[in-house]
Formats: structure tokens, sequence, C-alpha cells
């Protein structure tokens, strides 16, 4: 028996703690009721607290299960997370030219919540010059922004020309995320067809930020493969994004840090996590 539960492929590294990555996109999806896949592009063992390996998954691989994907499922949108070396993004390039009907969402991942690097030094031209280019919407934290342009963004002024610079270079729309200035709010800013919207919420407190980028896009994918429109997807997201971080968690024995993406229906004694 067929159905119409929209599909949405992410492609992105494991996330072993599952608190980011891959298994943090499944749990969005989950939430949101669309059909999740899978292109698993590295293997880390990691927690919130620490990245202690990579191990790419060969370029061959990660080619065939996007490949098959494709091919198998009416994917309406596709997101991206850690693609780790400039092979990989060629090729995530390369398969997602030929499918224009699919729409992407690149959160371009280059450093982990801990500092450790998730990105080869020659991986950064890649993504510029192949990967996003095609994308519909780029979401780009304030270092990953510093990165693509080479220069500082020290305040939500110097944010609102970052995201449009680019978004002129990339010709795409740009979630700038602004978690990384200091306040008692986190302003988000979109630059889309030379408008900046504002998404602004009050800043919560927890004990670590591990998988926020992940489940945001994550969330804003599976708006999108439901037909919202981009701001509006945007907004869900943040109300989503908001909720888990509300009822994070830390578990025993997992480094103390929070775990994201927690289904909004379960409910527990937070003595007991």
């Amino acid at each position: 028996m067929s159905c119409s539960i929209p599909v949405t492929l992410t492609i992105a590294g494991s996330d072993c703690s599952a608190g980011a990555g891959i298994q943090a996109d499944l749990k969005t999806f989950q939430h949101f009721h669309v059909h999740g896949l899978t292109a698993v592009t590295c293997v880390v063992s990691e927690t919130a607290n620490q990245v202690r390996a990579i191990h790419p998954v060969p370029v061959a691989i990660v080619r065939d299960q996007i490949s098959l994907m494709l091919q198998s499922f009416p994917v309406a949108v596709a997101k991206t997370g850690m693609l780790y070396s400039a092979a990989h993004i060629a090729a995530v390039a390369e398969l997602l030219w030929d499918h224009p009907q699919v729409q992407i969402v690149v959160d371009p991942v280059m450093i982990a919540s801990t500092g450790a690097s998730l990105l080869e030094d020659d991986a950064l031209a890649a993504y510029c010059d192949q990967l996003l280019p095609l994308a519909q919407l780029i979401t780009p934290n304030l270092p990953e922004a510093e990165a693509l342009l080479g220069e500082s963004i020290a305040d939500e002024a110097a944010m609102e020309r970052a995201a449009q610079h680019l978004s002129e270079k990339f010709q795409a729309a740009i979630l700038l995320k602004g978690g990384h200035l200091d306040g008692p709010d986190c302003v988000d800013l979109l630059a889309m067809g030379g408008t900046i919207h504002r998404f602004t919420a009050a800043r919560i407190p927890v004990a670590g930020s591990h998988g926020t980028g992940c489940t945001l896009s994550a969330a804003i994918a599976a708006a999108l493969a439901q037909g919202q429109t981009l701001p509006m997807a945007i907004g869900t997201a943040k109300e989503y994004l908001g909720k888990t971080l509300r009822r994070s968690y830390s578990l025993r024995g997992g480094g103390g840090d929070t775990v994201h993406a927690l289904d909004q229906g379960t409910t527990f004694s937070k003595n007991e996590a």
C-alpha cells in the first residue's frame, strides 16, 4: 500500500552518543512525521564533551547510498551535515546537481561544540565552489560564516551584512545563527531575496549545545517537505528547537552535557535521568 508521507534525506555523520548527526536528524524527522532516509558520510566516536575519532566512509559508498535513495524514493528535501572532506563534498554536489527537483538545505558543519574540527582543511573551497551554490538554504553559525567570509562577525549589524553578503555570493537563502553572540536573546537572521527576516528567542540556559544545529536544520527540512514556505519552516523549526532545549536532560555517565531532540510526548523525572 503506497502513501504520501513526505520524504527527506539526511547526508551526514553518525554520532554514537545520538545527540547530533544522523541520529538527531532521524529523531527530528520522526517528530515531524516525515520519512527520513540516510546516507552516512563518517562514523564518529564522540560524546557531547569530546570527539575521539572520525572514520570517513569511503566516497564510493557515500555515492551509492545517495544514488540509491534518490532513485528509489520521491525525496522532497535533502539536508547535509558533516561531510568532512573535499572528495565527499564533490560527490554529494555531483549527485544533487542531477536532481534539481530536490530542495537542498546545507548545514556547513565545520567545528564541533567541543571545538574539534569536523572538516578537512582543503574542504572549505569545495563547499564554496560546488555545494553551496546548489542550496536553497544554508544555515551557518557565526564561526562557520566567518570561515566562509574570511572576516569576523562581532555584532548583529555585522551579522546582517554577513548574511546579505553570503546570500548574494551563493545565490541562496542564508539563515545566520547568532547563538554565539552574548546577550539574553538569540537572534537568527534569514537573508532571502534582498530581505532580512529576524527570528528572536530568549536564550535557554542548558548544559550544552551538542546537536542544536543538526536538529534545527533537520526540522527546517522536514517543514519544507510538508510544503511550508521557508520563513514559516524556520519559525516552525525554531519553535521545535526551543521545546527540545527546554525539555533537555543529562544522563549519568554521559558526560553531563545536554541531549537534544527528546520526543515531546515523553515524560520522566529528571532525577531519574
